[in-house]
């Protein structure tokens, strides 16, 4: 969708590269995305960030919220990563939605938003996956409620689901 636009993209990354094998990933991911996509790497603060970088793109291509998701908790974690601050990531997940929410409203772009729809498959057996699973959901509503067109992707191919 972003590449056949022919608008001036800004490419929104989300993942931290935490191991060699997500380094590789990243690398292989920015050599398939057109050379003119500028590329802004933000794992957290992504309203502000965008805000600040968009110069002159007409359309921001976010990827993905899910990664977003996982740094915000990240930061909330016991030391052995165990644990999450339920609380303490909920406010903040919400508080990084609404920032991207805010960053919608102020800038002259239209957005492309990726996510993943994790609450299809099974409960998760640990507590830490299902904090995860349940703020992703939550964050995956607010955009949707927000934005004019959603699309679910499966194997694929888009299926509209809204409006």
């Amino acid at each position: 969708m972003a590449a056949k636009s022919g608008k001036r993209v800004l490419f929104v990354a989300t993942a931290q590269a935490g191991d060699e094998e997500m380094r590789r990933r990243i690398e292989d991911h920015k050599r398939s995305r057109p050379s003119s996509w500028r590329t802004l790497e933000a794992p957290t603060e992504i309203g502000a960030r965008i805000t600040k970088s968009i110069g002159d793109g007409q359309l921001v291509l976010v990827d993905c919220i899910t990664l977003l998701v996982s740094n915000v908790m990240g930061e909330f974690l016991s030391p052995d990563g165990s644990e999450v601050d339920e609380a303490e990531s909920e406010k903040a997940v919400a508080a990084e939605i609404d920032g991207l929410l805010d960053c919608l409203k102020i800038i002259e772009a239209d957005f492309i938003i990726v996510t993943n729809e994790v609450g299809l498959g099974l409960v998760p057996d640990n507590k830490l996956g299902r904090v995860y699973r349940d703020l992703l959901g939550k964050a995956n509503q607010v955009l949707a409620g927000a934005a004019d067109e959603v699309y679910f992707m499966v194997a694929g191919l888009p299926m509209r689901v809204k409006p």
